[in-house]
């Protein structure tokens, strides 16, 4: 699925706020592949990287997985089919929710 095109319908856009946990602040667009179902059952996750305002919907590439060893959901990475991340960047820009898991970031 690695450089798959893929559109993010957000539901947690930059500078809002985690629904449950208040103190989850998100510095980039969150949201998630409609359509495609993701182990837990539910639609896949994925992170934006590489847009800088709040979006709806964004059509990019897939460039990373992080997968979840201490859970059941991995998080797909799309950035601007233009663009690309390294791992320690695209660790950096998710921590702020990956650092609950432990994780690796499959490019």
């Amino acid at each position: 699925m690695i450089g798959a095109v893929v559109t993010v319908t957000v539901d947690r856009p930059m500078g809002s706020f985690h629904p449950e946990h208040k103190d989850i602040f998100y510095p980039i667009n969150y949201g998630c592949i409609e359509g495609v179902i993701a182990p837990d059952g539910e639609e896949q996750d994925a992170y934006i990287l590489g847009v800088d305002k709040p979006v709806e919907k964004f059509r990019g590439k897939i460039i990373a997985i992080i997968h979840r060893l201490d859970d059941s959901e991995d998080k797909w990475v799309v950035c601007p089919e233009n663009m690309s991340f390294g791992k320690e960047e695209i660790a950096q820009q998710v921590k702020f929710q990956e650092q609950f898991f432990k994780t690796e970031i499959i490019l």
